[in-house]
């Protein structure tokens, strides 16, 4: 049973759930809120089908904050989550920091995290 099934479930939400359940590999773009990741992201995960969902599947995260610790806890707190969902995380964690003066308008403009960006998913197609 998952938190859809205990609730009114948003048929909105269905066809998302379907391309996560299909998917075997994932990255997370994990922001930093309040000293963790947002709670909204929290909420997206614990409404999937569990465990089939997340259950033996790979997951990289790269974090992003204005700050200069790039989202570290945020992704340590959910790669605890990630764990306890038998996920396989990836140990290289990007961290995306003071992203507000490494962004353009058509994207990344911080060459090594677009170098760290490219070597991870080069290593983990």
């Amino acid at each position: 049973m998952y938190y859809c099934e205990k609730k009114e479930a948003n048929k909105a939400f269905q066809p998302l759930m379907n391309q996560m359940k299909a998917a075997q590999k994932f990255i997370f773009i994990v922001p930093e809120y309040n000293g963790s990741f947002p709670g909204i992201l929290k909420l997206f995960i614990d409404a999937l089908e569990f465990p089939e969902t997340l259950k033996n599947k790979k997951c990289a995260l790269v974090g992003l904050s204005a700050g200069v610790q790039g989202s570290v806890l945020a992704m340590s707190h959910l790669t605890d989550i990630f764990n306890y969902l038998t996920m396989h995380v990836l140990a290289q964690k990007i961290k995306l920091m003071g992203i507000s003066n490494r962004m353009s308008d058509d994207g990344i403009t911080d060459e090594m995290g677009i170098q760290l960006l490219e070597e991870q998913a080069a290593r983990h197609s």
